[in-house]
C-alpha cells in the first residue's frame, strides 16, 4: 500500500492537488494549468512520492488520459460519494477545489479498499466509444432541430411536414428547400411530384398522386404574405442545415458498423436477438473489454439502471427508480430489450408477464433489459455468442409451450 495519497479536483483552466501522508497529513498542495506544461509539472510532482494513487471525480478526460499514460495508478470517485462526504469534513455548506482535492485524497486514505482502480480500456474500444458517443450527440441535435423545423411547418404549411414519413429524411429535406412555402408548390402536379421522387430515389410505397393528396389534405394557414415568406426562408435554412448533417450521421453510422463488427465482443453482442449493428456499438462502448469491472451480473445491471433501488429500514420497504447510472449503457440496454421482444419468445413472455402485472412499457422493458443483462453478462464473461440452446428460460418456455 502506498504511504502517499493524492487527490485532485479538476477544472477547465486549473486543477487543485493535495498529497497526503498516511497519517492524513498534508505534504504538498499543488496547483496546474490545464496545458501541456501544467500537466507536465504535475507529473513530475507526483512522481516525487513514488507515483501515488490518485482520487479523481471523473474516469475519462485528458487529464486521466496523462496519468494513466504516466503510470499513475487513477481511482475514479462518483461526485455523489463525494457530496454525501463533505460534511464529515465540515459542517458549512462552502465549497473550494483545493478543500475537496484534500477530501478526495482522504477517501483514498481511510476508504481506498472501496474503490477500484482505473483499468485502461483498449484502443478499438476507446475509438469505438468516440465514434458511438459522438454519433449520439448529432443525433440528439437532429432530432432537435427536426422538432423546430416541424413546429414550424405546423404553424404555416403542415402539408410538408407530413407529405413523407420522417420530416429529417433526405427527400423531405430536399423537399421542403425545393418548396418552403405553398406558393412554391403551387404548380406542383402528379408528374412533377413523380419527377421529383424520382430524382431523390424515392423508395415509399405511395405514389405521386397520394402523396399531393396527403400534402393538401393538411390544414391550410392564414399567414400572411410577409410572414408566410419569412416563415418559409427559415424553413429552408433549417433543412438545408439538417442536410449535411443527416449525411454525416449516415457515414459515421457506417463506420462504426464496420468497427464493430470486426471486434469479437461486438460479435457477441450482435448476435442477441434485434440487437443490430448501432446497439450492439452502443452496449459495447460503455461496457468496454475490461472483465474485471464488472464482478457479477447484479453489478452491471446496476451500472445500467435495470435494476431497482430498494431502501429498507425495520418493517419499512420501498423500492425506487434508479436515477444514479450510465445513462448511455441504459438507453442501449433497454433498447435491446424493446427490439428483442418482436422477434424473440421468451423476450415477449417476460414483456407481457410484466405488462399483466400492471407495469407501463418503460417498466416492462426496465425489467426484460434486466433479464437480458444476466445473459449479456454470462456471454461477455464466457467470451461466447448467444446461444438459444444455453439459455435456461428460453428452453423452459419452449419445453412449455411444447407440452
Amino acid at each position: 500500500m502506498s504511504t502517499f495519497f493524492a487527490g485532485l479536483d479538476w477544472a477547465s483552466q486549473t486543477h487543485a492537488v493535495c498529497v497526503l501522508d498516511e497519517r492524513g497529513a498534508v505534504r504538498e498542495r499543488i496547483e496546474v494549468e490545464h496545458n501541456a506544461a501544467g500537466l507536465a509539472t504535475l507529473v513530475r510532482q507526483l512522481r516525487r512520492y513514488g507515483n501515488p494513487p490518485v482520487a479523481i471525480e471523473r474516469p475519462s478526460g485528458l487529464i486521466v488520459d496523462t496519468l494513466v499514460a504516466a503510470g499513475l495508478p487513477v481511482v475514479p470517485i462518483h461526485p455523489n460519494v463525494v457530496k454525501a462526504t463533505r460534511p464529515r469534513y465540515r459542517s458549512h455548506g462552502a465549497k473550494s477545489d483545493a478543500s475537496d482535492a484534500l477530501l478526495l485524497a482522504d477517501l483514498l486514505r481511510t476508504d481506498g479498499h472501496r474503490f477500484r482502480l482505473l483499468a485502461p480500456q483498449s484502443d478499438e474500444i476507446l475509438a469505438l466509444r468516440a465514434l458511438v458517443r459522438g454519433r449520439d450527440d448529432l443525433v440528439a441535435t437532429r432530432v432537435q432541430l427536426a422538432n423546430q423545423l416541424r413546429s414550424l411547418l405546423e404553424s404555416f404549411w403542415p402539408g410538408a411536414a407530413v407529405v413523407f414519413a420522417d420530416v429529417d429524411s433526405p427527400i423531405a429535406l430536399a423537399f421542403i428547400e425545393r418548396y418552403p412555402t405553398p406558393e412554391s408548390a403551387a404548380r406542383l402536379g402528379p408528374k412533377r411530384m413523380a419527377a421529383f421522387c424520382a430524382q431523390h430515389a424515392y423508395c415509399g410505397r405511395r405514389s405521386p398522386e397520394q402523396l399531393l393528396e396527403r400534402l393538401h389534405a393538411a390544414a391550410i394557414s392564414s399567414c400572411g404574405e410577409l410572414e408566410m415568406e419569412a416563415k418559409g426562408e427559415l424553413a429552408r435554412s433549417l433543412a438545408r442545415t439538417l442536410m449535411p448533417l443527416v449525411e454525416q450521421i449516415r457515414r459515421l453510422s457506417s463506420r462504426i458498423e464496420h468497427h464493430v463488427a470486426s471486434l469479437d465482443d461486438g460479435r457477441i453482442l450482435m448476435s442477441f436477438p434485434r440487437a443490430g449493428r448501432i446497439c450492439a456499438a452502443q452496449i459495447l462502448a460503455e461496457l468496454g473489454s475490461v472483465r474485471e469491472r464488472f464482478d457479477s451480473d447484479e453489478h452491471l445491471a446496476a451500472e445500467a439502471g435495470v435494476a431497482p433501488l430498494t431502501y429498507q429500514s425495520g418493517k419499512s420497504k420501498a423500492v425506487a427508480f434508479r436515477w444514479a447510472c450510465n445513462h448511455r449503457l441504459r438507453a442501449a440496454i433497454t433498447c435491446l430489450a424493446d427490439n428483442s421482444r418482436h422477434a424473440h419468445a421468451w423476450a415477449a413472455s417476460v414483456y407481457a408477464r410484466a405488462r399483466a402485472r400492471g407495469c407501463d412499457h418503460p417498466h416492462a422493458v426496465r425489467i426484460l433489459a434486466r433479464a437480458w443483462v444476466r445473459v449479456i453478462w454470462r456471454a461477455w464473461i464466457d467470451r461466447q455468442p448467444y446461444d438459444p440452446a444455453r439459455h435456461r428460460g428460453a428452453q423452459l418456455l419452449m419445453a412449455t409451450a411444447q407440452g
